[in-house]
């Protein structure tokens, strides 16, 4: 009976540590040494992954809040209007001389600003450093402050180094107050303009390379009603950020 119950025992120890062992414990050394300390090696897949490359935000390029003249008041935009340095003002638009400036200096509820009231036609006007082309591309970006009347809206235009005229999909309006908005330039679609009409023509441009640009403006697609409520674009600073290369 004796040596049966011994043997039965032996049997359901085993049993036990072979049950442990396959748990994936080990089963303590026998003669009492402490366990293998776990190997400090990691896999290859478990190494942290290199870090990506910072991408860094584009300088600000040129910024423009527009000059009024003595005494203030309404008047035709001129390139006289321009207050940054070695910076074009180009009209664009059959009506586009009808583009005036207004607003009042330091004003934030009439800032300076250019208003397209008065274009029986779209207009349009952009910014041309005369020394820099900018680079659009990456983390560039346009920022403005816009009121609009209407259903009219505010579009990004790009003159390329090439002469080649682009227009972006994005457009800002705000009839209740002025509103600052800022819009990514690569997350826009592009389609061909005709400068001296303002319509899009042909299909969205596959990947414009947007690295050499000539001028950056905006645009205001519909004629405009004119003083009064109706339909009008008004337009106060504009910021450009963007990577400066010399011409």
């Amino acid at each position: 009976m004796r040596s049966s119950f011994a043997i039965s025992s032996a049997v359901a120890i085993c049993a036990f540590a072979l049950s442990l062992d396959a748990r994936g414990q080990a089963p303590q050394a026998a003669s009492g040494a402490s366990p293998a300390a776990p190997s400090s090696a990691r896999p290859a897949s478990a190494e942290p992954a290199g870090e990506r490359p910072r991408v860094t935000r584009p300088p600000l390029f040129l910024k423009e809040d527009w000059k009024q003249i003595p005494g203030g008041g309404e008047h035709p935009v001129t390139p006289a209007s321009v207050t940054v340095a070695n910076v074009e003002l180009k009209l664009y638009g059959a009506s586009s001389k009808e583009i005036q400036l207004t607003g009042v200096d330091g004003d934030e509820n009439n800032p300076t600003h250019v208003w397209t009231g008065l274009c029986t036609t779209p207009c349009g006007l952009a910014l041309r450093d005369k020394t820099r082309y900018v680079d659009l591309t990456g983390l560039a970006r346009i920022r403005w402050n816009v009121k609009t009347s209407g259903f009219h809206e505010v579009r990004p235009i790009l003159k390329l180094a090439d002469g080649t005229w682009l227009v972006g999909d994005h457009a800002d309006a705000s009839p209740l107050d002025w509103l600052v908005g800022e819009l990514s330039i690569a997350s826009l679609r592009w389609l061909k303009l005709d400068p001296e009409r303002l319509v899009t023509t042909g299909n969205f441009v596959d990947k414009p390379d947007l690295s050499k640009v000539d001028e950056v403006g905006f645009v205001d697609l519909m004629p405009a009603s004119g003083h009064g409520p109706g339909g009008w674009s008004d337009v106060a600073q504009i910021e450009v950020y963007g990577k400066p290369i010399p011409r």
